[in-house]
C-alpha cells in the first residue's frame, strides 16, 4: 500500500495556495456570471494569508488545520466558512497519523464532505461545490475498495472532480445568491464547484509527485 509521510505531505498546502492564486481571475470571472464576482479574490486572499502563516516543513495535519482556521476567519461570504470547515475536517480526520494512505485520505474526504454538509442544506444537483466533492470522493473510494494504489485512487478522484465541476454548467442554482436567478443560472459553471475541482486536482498532483519521488 502506498503511503506518504505527513511531514512531506504538508507541501500540498503551499501548492494549494499557488493554485488558488493562479486561478484568482478565472474564479472571479466565473462567479461574476451569476454571483458577486469576488470568489477568486476572496479565496486568493484567504489562501495567501494561510500560506504566510504556515512554516515550511509543517506536517500535513497542522498545515490543514491552519488553512481551515485562516479561511474561516478571513474569507468573506459563504466560502470562508465552507472551506474552513472543509480543511478543518480533513485535519481532524488525519489527526496524529504519521502518514497518508488510502484509508486515511478516504476519511479525510469523508470528514470534509460531512463538514460542508453540516453548514447548509445543499445536495448534489444544487449547483455547489458538493457537485464536485461528492462524486470525487465516491470515485476515490470505489478505486480504494478495488485495491487500486493511492496514486490510482487520486487520479480517479481528479477525473471525477472535473466531471462533477462540468456538470454544474447545466444545473440551476438552488441555494445561495445565484438561486435568485432561477433558469438564468443555467449555462455557466459554479465557482465553488470549480475551486473545489482545483483543490482536489492539486491534492492529486502533489501527492502523485511525492509518491513518484
Amino acid at each position: 500500500m502506498q503511503r506518504i509521510p505527513s511531514d512531506r505531505a504538508g507541501a500540498v498546502v503551499f501548492d494549494l495556495v499557488q493554485a488558488i492564486q493562479a486561478n484568482r481571475a478565472y474564479l472571479s470571472e466565473i462567479d461574476g456570471a451569476i454571483g458577486d464576482g469576488d470568489h477568486g479574490i476572496n479565496m486568493a486572499k484567504g489562501f495567501s494569508a494561510a500560506g504566510a502563516a504556515i512554516a515550511p516543513g509543517t506536517s500535513l495535519g497542522p498545515a490543514l488545520a491552519q488553512l481551515g482556521e485562516t479561511l474561516m476567519e478571513g474569507v468573506g461570504g459563504s466560502m470562508g466558512p465552507l472551506y474552513g470547515a472543509f480543511f478543518s475536517g480533513m485535519a481532524e480526520a488525519l489527526g496524529a497519523r504519521g502518514e497518508v494512505d488510502p484509508p486515511a485520505f478516504s476519511e479525510m474526504l469523508a470528514r470534509a464532505q460531512a463538514a460542508v454538509e453540516e453548514l447548509g442544506s445543499a445536495k448534489v444537483g444544487d449547483k455547489t461545490l458538493l457537485d464536485t466533492l461528492v462524486p470525487a470522493r465516491a470515485a476515490f473510494d470505489e478505486a480504494r475498495v478495488a485495491g487500486t494504489s493511492l496514486a490510482g485512487c487520486l487520479e480517479r478522484m481528479a477525473a471525477a472532480s472535473r466531471t462533477g465541476r462540468d456538470s454544474t454548467r447545466d444545473l440551476v442554482a438552488r441555494v445561495g445568491r445565484a438561486s435568485r436567478l432561477g433558469e438564468r443560472s443555467r449555462g455557466v459553471l459554479d465557482a465553488g464547484a470549480t475551486s473545489c475541482c482545483i483543490i482536489l486536482e492539486t491534492f492529486a498532483g502533489t501527492f502523485g509527485r511525492l509518491l513518484a519521488e
